[in-house]
């Protein structure tokens, strides 16, 4: 009797995109992958999840690949820290958004130096913003997926369509008997129009594409020097330039940047069939959703009686099939049906549900006034916590600042602004100039213009303070650091 060899796979995250649509909940410093909008978890911690979570005697997880970026890199960790996984993470921070193709490829390529080039892991790419509602459904689907890759398939999962959509890419698969749970795939197709949506869904030959798809990461590299040489090339100069911080790797970036900026279905997937490449569809049947806008938040939340969605303090008067979500303070509703209304701290969004798809036009306006509710929310995260800015005036700024314990923020001065901290919870370690003192709840100090400083949580608990900016100029960009534990320059 023969015993099966565990198959090594390495769960790959795609965690870039902004996710426009579902603004002002999502913005670029906080996108939607790392909002809770369905259970409890965050959008890049269910994927992840999912992920890790197909280990099984024959298929061992190896260190997890997390593809993201400079800005959000301290996010993810937190955000995986915060799952409680023994599985450990390993992110590549992008230069720029060249989109899927290059982050698959960076990846293959982290995959087989972590194995020491030993093995020839199976990369499973998910990407960080969708939601699955019957995990067990997936894990079985995956697990298909992984044993097929292990034989040399590019494996995509295909999601078993339930209408006819137009903003999705389409999977058609032959019409052979499934070998291992998985089908020829015969043709991709980009987003057609309704009649052509149609028709696909009345043939039963098509699948929405999910964008998760399974392959060995020898496989993946080959296909990227076959169909696409010059992206080989550039990405292949950038890992050999790469740089190891921590539980970082920063790829080269000229060398990076000279990759083109395509999709993976355009760069590869859509070649194969036909190819030297064998490409097989696994089914998947198990409630996805992309999330792409608000209209899917509400088709995927718990209805009440009046088919509304609702989330944080809210009273509803004769509302119907609206989803209502309330942030920071009460919102009401009377007489409306098919509304969509988001509140934030400093913005707030109405709108019909049938018109979710051009919330996008009204980041695009905000982009282009140059106005700064397109990219950051009034609450703005950091390495050591956070500060939410509570009121702003001429020649003034008043922030409530939460620095975690054992964190500090970067020694540093400002050219325009002098600064009050009073602390109202915890204790402050800080230094101004040559001075170090420790602050209680209740006291409280002054930072001169121009005078080098540090605020940092020597404490047990969170350490919160309330910070009182004056001067002739305010802007976040009014930062000289001098030494950070974050290696972050002047952003």
């Amino acid at each position: 009797m023969s015993t099966q060899i565990p198959i090594s796979f390495t769960p790959v995250v795609m965690c870039g995109g902004s996710g426009t649509r579902l603004w002002p909940l999502s913005r670029n410093g906080f996108p939607k992958q790392f909002l809770v909008l369905h259970g409890n978890q965050s959008l890049f911690q269910q994927a992840a999840s999912r992920l890790v979570d197909l280990e099984s005697p024959q298929h061992i997880p190896t260190q997890s690949l997390i593809v993201t970026n400079e800005a959000h890199r301290f996010l993810v960790m937190e955000q995986w820290r915060e799952l409680d996984t023994t599985n450990e993470a390993l992110l590549v921070l992008e230069p720029e958004g060249r989109n899927t193709a290059p982050a698959i490829t960076m990846a293959a390529l982290a995959a087989l130096k972590a194995s020491n080039d030993e093995s020839d892991p199976v990369l499973v790419v998910s990407p960080a913003d969708q939601v699955i509602s019957d995990n067990t459904v997936f894990k079985g689907a995956l697990t298909q997926a992984i044993d097929r890759a292990a034989q040399g398939a590019i494996v995509v999962l295909g999601v078993t369509p339930t209408s006819a959509e137009t903003g999705y890419g389409y999977i058609r698969r032959s019409g052979e008997d499934a070998e291992g749970g998985a089908y020829p795939v015969i043709q991709f197709t980009e987003k057609p129009d309704l009649s052509t949506a149609q028709a696909y869904l009345e043939s039963g030959e098509y699948a929405w594409n999910a964008g998760i798809f399974v392959v060995r990461a020898s496989v993946w590299l080959k296909a990227i020097e076959t169909f696409s040489p010059a992206m080989a090339t550039a990405l292949q100069a950038a890992w050999s330039g790469a740089q190891l911080d921590q539980a970082f790797v920063r790829p080269a970036a000229d060398d990076f940047c000279q990759a083109p900026a395509i999709s993976a279905d355009y760069a590869v997937l859509e070649h194969c069939p036909g190819s030297e490449f064998r490409i097989e569809m696994v089914p998947l049947d198990a409630g996805w959703s992309d999330l792409g806008a608000w209209d899917a938040v509400w088709q995927l939340g718990d209805k009440d009686a009046g088919g509304n969605v609702v989330s944080g303090d809210t009273v509803l008067s004769d509302t119907t099939n609206s989803l209502i979500h309330a942030s920071h303070r009460l919102v009401g509703t009377v007489g409306v049906q098919d509304l969509v209304v988001v509140e934030t701290a400093d913005a707030v969004l109405v709108g019909h549900r049938d018109q979710a798809q051009q919330v996008k036009s009204i980041v695009q306006a905000l982009s282009a006034q140059k106005r700064e509710e397109h990219e950051l929310h009034r609450k703005v995260h950091r390495p050591w916590g956070w500060y939410d800015s509570i009121d702003e005036a001429e020649r003034f700024k008043v922030k409530r600042i939460m620095v975690n314990p054992g964190a500090s923020l970067s020694l540093q001065k400002h050219h325009h602004r002098a600064e009050h901290w009073i602390v109202v919870r915890g204790t402050a370690q800080v230094t101004c100039g040559e001075k170090v003192v420790v602050l209680s709840e209740n006291e409280s100090t002054f930072i001169p213009l121009g005078q080098v400083h540090r605020l940092a949580n020597p404490g047990k608990i969170p350490l919160e303070i309330i910070e009182v900016q004056s001067g002739s100029y305010l802007g976040e960009d009014d930062i000289v650091r001098l030494q950070d534990n974050y290696q972050r320059a002047n952003d």
